[in-house]
């Protein structure tokens, strides 16, 4: 289980989750659904990359 540390990092994994890149916005996907859940300009912690 992912817990944030108030530092700007988080120590594990967001599970049921992953985000790829289309232009210059991460898009974050549920793994389960496929759904698209958010899109932001920069990376989110702890979420793995899709190829």
């Amino acid at each position: 289980m992912a817990k944030n540390t108030g530092r700007g990092h988080r120590n594990g994994a967001v599970s049921g989750r992953s985000e790829f890149k289309v232009g210059n916005t991460w898009f974050k996907r549920d793994t389960s659904t496929g759904r698209i859940l958010n899109g932001s300009p920069n990376q989110h912690k702890g979420v793995r990359n899709e190829r």
